[in-house]
């Protein structure tokens, strides 16, 4: 898979899930201003994509917010198993800490298979974090405290996207032309 194809699907999923459904209302000014690196690692292995986010982690702490703002890191074929990526987020939380950047960045996860606690691994909600590759999100808390003070009620953002995608279902997901999970068996809360 080439490294074109797979930043082009990420950004359709930006524009039209991301930012087209307004699953992140901070979304839209930072892409559109081009400051969303998006970066594809090729490491054959865990250890490798590790020093990739230390890379990625460097970069984003000493460049300029105006150029950079977020960054995300993709690995298309490393995790295929949502719960081991989740574990990975664990320990990409603890370069933060290594890093001396807590309080500067953190990080979300996004990967194709996403499934909230106490969810079924159909529900049409566990779409608000599907991506079409496992995805760190590397965010300035900077930037989320402006958002937050420009969006005063964020804590509704959640729920609200929960019945966004209950309303839109999955065949609305498709109509978007999104791509859908193989692992998807269709129709837990959400219309097909």
């Amino acid at each position: 898979m080439q490294h074109e194809e797979i930043i082009a699907a990420t950004r359709l999923w930006l524009e039209k899930a991301v930012i087209g459904l307004n699953l992140c209302p901070f979304a839209k000014s930072v892409y559109v201003k081009n400051q969303v690196r998006i970066v594809v690692s090729e490491a054959r292995h865990l250890d490798g994509f590790l020093e990739d986010l230390d890379r990625e982690l460097d970069h984003l702490a000493e460049v300029d917010p105006e150029v950079t703002d977020t960054t995300l890191l993709i690995h298309p074929t490393l995790f295929p198993d949502f719960l081991l990526f989740n574990d990975v987020l664990e320990i990409a939380d603890e370069a933060i800490t290594e890093h001396e950047l807590e309080g500067v960045l953190q990080i979300a996860s996004f990967h194709p298979d996403f499934q909230f606690e106490g969810t079924e691994p159909d529900d049409i909600t566990n779409f608000t974090n599907r991506s079409p590759y496992p995805t760190l999100h590397l965010i300035r808390e900077a930037s989320i405290d402006r958002a937050v003070e420009a969006f005063p009620e964020a804590e509704t953002i959640y729920e609200r996207n929960m019945e966004t995608l209950r309303t839109l279902g999955i065949a609305g997901w498709k109509a978007l032309g999104l791509s859908v999970p193989e692992s998807y068996q269709g129709g837990n809360n959400g219309k097909n």
